[in-house]
């Protein structure tokens, strides 16, 4: 995979497929069906002296939301761009799909990368293209599509992400943090991958557009069944949306296990970020606590729980046009 200069894209050409394949779509005779998605095995990433990852092992499992989290230096951005092929590894494996992709050919290398997206955390939007113009970029890399039925499906993404109908004709510039971030993700879903990398999604957002991610994030897992690879630092999500962790520490994934059980590892570092008066809030907090709380700071005026039955009414008209 090439990595864009100005808003690198990753989607899917084929429909979803149920089974791990190989290069011709055929699932391999010998891939169980409940094959990781992703197999990380053995990874060494060396820059120079630095050695960032020492003998690294990651399993991804189909359809869960993965929190992928370490400090700063701990090699979390660089492990997704050696999965993702935008960095070579020292040594090392990265199966997707039951496939060892080192072992593809170009042709096969990108079909298989077609059915990943991926949100990168400013969300690299085209900044000459209008947000309806970014999310087709998909459409006319990949397919033949008439270019109504590609504007129209486009439009489908948008309020997939939550961004209204208006949102269309207006320039990167001309929106708001949550907003680019929404319209980098009506892009990466384009083209119905089923993998989704997200990179810091919640960043930068104030208390209610966080909560709103978290919801639509919830809603679009459990109505897609896509599989979700998301970096974070932020706790609430970790809680509210995660089914596993994993921490990356010392060159190596140190544990990955369920939310609850990560924060009680025994790792400095797990204890100084979960053990902390933030992480205890975050584990204690009921689903949609931050949202209520930021509700109450703006005197009430979102009506509880209509995020997520905006978020669920966008899917049902996607899964309506599409069929």
């Amino acid at each position: 995979m090439k990595e864009p200069v100005d808003a690198p894209v990753n989607a899917p050409v084929d429909p979803p497929v149920k089974a791990p394949v190989d290069a011709r779509g055929d699932a391999p005779a010998n891939a169980p069906a409940d094959a990781p998605v992703i197999e990380v095995d053995q990874l060494v990433n060396r820059f120079g002296e630095q050695l960032v990852h020492d003998h690294l092992d990651l399993a991804v499992r189909r359809g869960e939301i993965l929190g992928l989290i370490g400090g700063s230096g701990s090699g979390k951005s660089v492990l997704v761009r050696t999965i993702l092929g935008l960095q070579k590894p020292t040594s090392g494996r990265i199966r997707w799909f039951g496939q060892d992709v080192a072992e593809l050919d170009d042709a096969a290398r990108l079909a298989l990368e077609q059915r990943i997206g991926v949100l990168f955390q400013a969300g690299a939007l085209f900044s000459s293209l209008t947000v309806l113009e970014n999310v087709l970029v998909p459409f006319k890399e990949y397919t033949k599509l008439d270019p109504d039925l590609a504007a129209a499906l486009a439009r489908l993404k948008l309020q997939l992400a939550g961004l209204s109908a208006d949102a269309a004709a207006k320039y990167p510039e001309q929106l708001s943090g949550g907003m680019r971030k929404r319209a980098g993700l009506a892009r990466a879903l384009a083209l119905d991958p089923e993998v989704v990398f997200l990179d810091e999604p919640t960043s930068g957002l104030d208390p209610i557009g966080a909560d709103e991610f978290d919801v639509r994030l919830k809603t679009l897992h459990r109505a897609l069944g896509m599989t979700v690879i998301l970096i974070t630092h932020d706790l609430d999500t970790i809680f509210a949306v995660c089914d596993r962790v994993a921490v990356l520490a010392d060159g190596k994934v140190i544990v990955i296990d369920s939310p609850d059980v990560v924060a009680r590892h025994e790792h400095p570092w797990i204890r100084e970020t979960f053990g902390g008066s933030r992480g205890t809030r975050a584990e204690q907090a009921p689903d949609g606590m931050r949202g209520k709380r930021a509700e109450q700071a703006t005197d009430g005026k979102a009506v509880d729980g209509a995020r997520g039955k905006s978020a669920e009414q966008a899917v049902s008209n996607h899964n309506s046009r599409a069929s």
